[in-house]
C-alpha cells in the first residue's frame, strides 16, 4: 500500500545508530584539522564518506539520519565546532537524502544483479550528494559565520572552506564506492541488504 507510513524497527534505528557512531569517529578521529583566523577551523576528514554508504546501503533517510547524528554529536564535542551544529544537521542529512535518491529512485541501483553495472551509478549518486555539500556547505558556512562572528571572519574563511569540501567530497566519494563495492555481496548473501 502506496500510502501507508512505515514505522522505525528495531534494526532500522540499530542501522541509523551504527551509521551515527561510525559518522562520529570518522569525522573526529580520521580528521586533518587546518586553524584559521578568527580562532576558527575547517577540516579534512571522512565524516562525509558515512552518510554516503549508509544511503547507497540502505537508503537516503538511514544515512541522512546516521550522518547527521555522527557529525552533529562530533561537533558538540568540539568547541571550535560546537556553533555549527545546526548547520551539519541539516547539511548532512541532506547528502544521504541526495545520494539516497540519485542511487535508488533514478538509478534502481538496489535491483541492479550485474556487479559490473554497480560502480557508475554508485559514483554519480555519491557525487550528488557531495557536490551539494561542496556548493552549500561553505555558502551555509558563510552566512552563517556573517551572523554569529562578523563579515572579516567569513571572508577570510570561505576560501579555506570550500577548498576543504571539495577535497573531502572527492575522498569521501572515492571511500564510499570502494567500499560499497566490497560490502553489497556480503550484505546481499546475509539478507541484510532490502531489494525494492
Amino acid at each position: 500500500m502506496k500510502g501507508k507510513k512505515k514505522t522505525l524497527t528495531v534494526r532500522d534505528l540499530c542501522v541509523i545508530g551504527l551509521l551515527a557512531a561510525l559518522s562520529y569517529v570518522c569525522f573526529t578521529y580520521i580528521q586533518f584539522k587546518i586553524s584559521l583566523p578568527g580562532g576558527d577551523a575547517t577540516s579534512v576528514h571522512l565524516g562525509n564518506m558515512v552518510p554516503v554508504l549508509g544511503a547507497l546501503i540502505f537508503g537516503g533517510m538511514y544515512g541522512g539520519l546516521g550522518g547527521a547524528i555522527g557529525m552533529a554529536i562530533g561537533d558538540l564535542f568540539d568547541p571550535i565546532y560546537v556553533v555549527y551544529v545546526p548547520k551539519t544537521l541539516i547539511l548532512k542529512f541532506c547528502i544521504g537524502m541526495i545520494t539516497g535518491f540519485v542511487a535508488h529512485r533514478l538509478f534502481h541501483l538496489q535491483d541492479q544483479p550485474d556487479k559490473k553495472k554497480w560502480a557508475v551509478p554508485a559514483t554519480l549518486a555519491s557525487l550528488a550528494g557531495l557536490v551539494f555539500n561542496s556548493v552549500f556547505d561553505p555558502l551555509l558556512g558563510y552566512y552563517y559565520k556573517l551572523l554569529i562572528l562578523g563579515k572579516p571572519a567569513a571572508d577570510l574563511t570561505l576560501a579555506w572552506n570550500a577548498a576543504a569540501c571539495v577535497i573531502n567530497a572527492v575522498i569521501s566519494t572515492a571511500a564510499a564506492v570502494v567500499l560499497y563495492l566490497a560490502l553489497r555481496p556480503a550484505l546481499e548473501s546475509s539478507g541484510l541488504l532490502e531489494k525494492s
